[in-house]
């Protein structure tokens, strides 16, 4: 009878866990996402690309290493749920939304910087990912780095 007890406490206490870092998760991924479209609307005056050559009629200035850095961690039931999918292999939703959050919010950084050095245009954008595990070897947190040349464009 005591094992029965003890048993059904720590199911209930990982219930528990599942439960609060699905709540609190969502939560907080939709308080970001929110914050993440605000700013992405104040920034979207500011010219983004990729490319490493400027179009032969811009006429450039001020030009700067600019760059946004994003660590985001995954809560308790995304992490459970990314190894339940790693059972079966597949995609795992869970964790796109977390790179997803990270690259925006590296992006939104580096855009912020950019607006700081009073320029309108970040040239020849790139993005490193990596991440940070816990001791099981699972991910536990996403890093994206945003960085480009940001230019003062007329």
């Amino acid at each position: 009878m005591r094992d029965l007890i003890e048993f059904i406490i720590n199911i209930g206490f990982f219930a528990v866990l599942l439960g609060v870092g699905y709540f609190v998760g969502s939560a907080r991924e939709k308080a970001h996402l929110k914050y993440l479209d605000q700013k992405e609307k104040e920034l979207s005056g500011i010219f983004i690309s990729n490319l490493k050559t400027l179009p032969p009629n811009w006429n450039a200035s001020k030009a700067q290493l600019v760059g946004g850095i994003s660590v985001i961690s995954t809560d308790y039931f995304k992490t459970y749920a990314a190894s339940l999918r790693n059972l079966f292999g597949g995609r795992i939703r869970s964790m796109e939304t977390l790179v997803e959050r990270a690259r925006r919010q590296a992006i939104v950084r580096m855009l912020e910087e950019a607006r700081a050095a009073g320029t309108n245009a970040v040239w020849n954008v790139r993005l490193e990912t990596s991440t940070i595990g816990n001791t099981k070897g699972q991910p536990s947190s996403v890093e994206v780095i945003a960085y480009g040349t940001a230019l003062l464009a007329e």
